[in-house]
């Protein structure tokens, strides 16, 4: 199994690596990362930190050792309050420089202010004194209208052709928001883990299949060695059946102190959906081939794997 799980990598495209520097307790750099996933030959990796832009970090490490691995790197900005929230100039600085990604409030989402506020999710306390977040609503207060801002970064995620990603708002919020992407020419959706936080429901889960958005499934969850184990492999099953490998993905949404590394949670997990029974292509599809396209990727350069 373990050279089948090798060719699976070939080729992999993790969207969702949090590696230093961060406010939170890191295990790897980004140079770390990429090399991590240089080693397994994986294709591209997606740097995130919540409070600032990684655009920036990539462009940074270029020269120190980051562009002479055989693996793209690239960052994105999280709406958060470190970065004035949803601010469009924040935004458009990001795309500018190379960001591919615009996730939409993370740890400043109304929803995971409150879940941290009931303890009923474990997240890292942070290293630096750090401001707690406010809630960045999308909401007009009082109102049913989404703020003006967001249609600013409509307009800029449309014209760079970069991806939008849910955050931790709620699944009516989300489907509210990718509509008005949508309408404004945002094609790229990508919906951050949908049973953590963001909870979409199964109407949802339809409406937002119908915006051609594609759903994360992030390892952190699904690892048992993880801090953030949360879900059994059966209910990342039934999503992957329930919304199509060609709309779903794998990502390690790893890289903190204390978790697995990247790669060894991908060879994990991927070992496991194989013990399932699931198909090779399946596997492939949610590593390789459905993450390449949500990024732009060509997909004729990905290896066929499996």
């Amino acid at each position: 199994m373990s050279a089948v799980i090798d060719s699976l990598l070939e080729g992999a495209v993790d969207v969702h690596v949090h590696p230093a520097p961060s406010p939170f307790p890191r295990r790897i750099d980004a140079i770390e990362a990429a090399q991590g996933a240089a080693e397994a030959g994986m294709r591209a990796i997606v740097i995130k930190s919540h409070h600032h832009s990684t655009a920036m970090d990539v462009l940074a490490l270029a020269p120190y050792g980051l562009d002479a691995l055989p693996v793209e790197v690239f960052g994105g900005i999280a709406l958060n309050c470190a970065v004035g929230g949803l601010n469009p100039a924040a935004v458009d600085l990001s795309l500018a420089m190379g960001g591919k990604v615009v996730w939409l409030p993370t740890i400043a989402a109304p929803a995971h202010i409150e879940h941290v506020r009931e303890a009923s999710i474990r997240f890292p306390t942070p290293l630096a004194a750090v401001r707690e977040e406010s809630p960045v609503d999308v909401w007009v207060t009082g109102t049913r209208e989404l703020r003006p801002e967001l249609y600013e970064i409509f307009e800029l995620i449309a014209r760079a052709d970069a991806v939008l990603a849910s955050g931790h708002l709620t699944g009516a919020t989300v489907v509210r928001v990718f509509e008005e992407a949508h309408t404004a020419g945002v094609r790229r959706l990508l919906v951050n883990h949908p049973n953590f936080i963001v909870g979409v429901t199964a109407r949802e889960v339809d409406q937002l299949i119908e915006l051609e958005a594609v759903f994360e499934h992030v390892l952190s969850h699904y690892d048992d060695e993880s801090t953030f184990h949360l879900f059994e492999l059966p209910i990342l099953i039934d999503w992957i059946e329930r919304v199509g490998a060609e709309r779903s993905l794998l990502a390690s949404d790893l890289g903190q102190a204390r978790n697995p590394l990247p790669v060894a949670s991908y060879r994990k997990i991927c070992g496991r959906l194989l013990s399932t029974g699931m198909d090779e292509s399946t596997i492939r599809a949610l590593v390789a081939t459905t993450p390449a396209r949500l990024l732009g990727l060509d997909e004729r350069q990905c290896p066929p794997g499996g």
